[in-house]
């Protein structure tokens, strides 16, 4: 591939960054990528991705914030990208619990906070960007205080299912319903990201960029390890029953730091209600949202949209970890 090429830099681990792997009390190994800055950086970012996502389909973001002065850390979730399977299968995407997840990253951040200075500024400026099934479980780990970032990002959260406008009850209990029709580990649909999803519509679901897309392509033929099919069947249901939890109002109102949410009308995966329900009940929130003209993946749209997108994410951070204090 010709250097010439903007997708190659998306396609090759940077030299300056560090794979290596983050071992979970129980034993477990998590992925991860860090790239290292000495003590001027502007501080300390870590990044989780989405259901079935792996690092490197965000390499070109990691390394622009690695640009913007920031040290960057990046994990791979517990069952999925290269932290292993969990399920009966190398395909189907299972979790006994979120909760597993949601310890996980309590034991990795206070790992993270000590390697990168968590008393020592500016290093120890400590913040967190999700995306998708990531920005519900950082959502959920700051209202349990599992973490303690000083500003907090979430990308087209996964904060309910889109589909129709029902209760978070309603969609836990019809979750709980399907779950309970065969073994929780079962792949719940076949292919794609919805259920009846033919393959080849995914990249619409994903994102409108062609290239970005096809740099996960490249990289699960690249990486095998990394391919990820369907959730199962117990995923759906502990995803069901994560959202309803982190919907209460009494949930959202402990999530006092500064919030802000990027996010999509047009998101086909998850519900852009709920989001601005969210945004409505945060202390401190505040949202940008796209249209038609954005996917599910803001990070991996077309330059246009992603690069409104960071800048809102720049000047958040800068905002927010200049206020006194902070």
């Amino acid at each position: 591939m010709s250097s010439a090429d903007p997708a190659a830099a998306r396609r090759a681990i940077p030299g300056h960054a560090r794979e290596s792997v983050w071992k979970a009390p129980d034993g477990h190994e998590i992925r991860r990528i860090d790239w290292r800055r000495p003590a001027e950086s502007r501080g300390s970012l870590l990044f989780l991705g989405g259901r079935g996502d792996a690092y490197e389909k965000y390499l070109e973001t990691l390394e622009y914030w690695f640009g913007q002065g920031w040290q960057v850390t990046a994990i791979d979730w517990r069952g999925q990208g290269g932290s292993g399977r969990l399920g009966d299968d190398d395909a189907t995407g299972h979790i006994g619990d979120f909760t597993h997840w949601i310890d996980d990253l309590r034991g990795f951040w206070r790992d993270w906070k000590a390697e990168s200075g968590a008393n020592r500024p500016p290093c120890g400026k400590h913040v967190l960007i999700g995306h998708s099934m990531g920005g519900q479980l950082a959502l959920r780990a700051v209202a349990e205080r599992a973490v303690d970032p000083r500003a907090l990002v979430l990308v087209a959260p996964m904060l309910g299912f889109a589909g129709p406008p029902l209760a978070p009850w309603m969609w836990h209990g019809a979750a709980r319903i399907m779950a309970a029709l065969g073994p929780v580990s079962r792949p719940a649909w076949k292919m794609g990201e919805k259920p009846g999803q033919a393959a080849g519509a995914r990249q619409g679901i994903l994102t409108h960029d062609v290239s970005r897309y096809e740099d996960e392509l490249f990289w699960r033929e690249e990486r095998p390890q990394l391919r990820l099919g369907a959730p199962s069947w117990g995923w759906v249901e502990r995803a069901a029953e994560s959202m309803r939890r982190t919907a209460r109002a009494d949930m959202l109102a402990r999530v006092t730091l500064p919030v802000l949410i990027v996010s999509t009308s047009a998101d086909r995966l998850v519900s852009a209600r709920a989001i601005r329900r969210a945004v409505r009940l945060l202390p401190d929130a505040r949202l940008l949202e796209f249209g038609a003209e954005a996917a599910h993946e803001i990070l991996r749209e077309g330059d246009e949209v992603r690069g409104r997108a960071l800048a809102r994410i720049d000047a958040f951070l800068a905002e927010q970890l200049a206020v006194e204090g902070r």
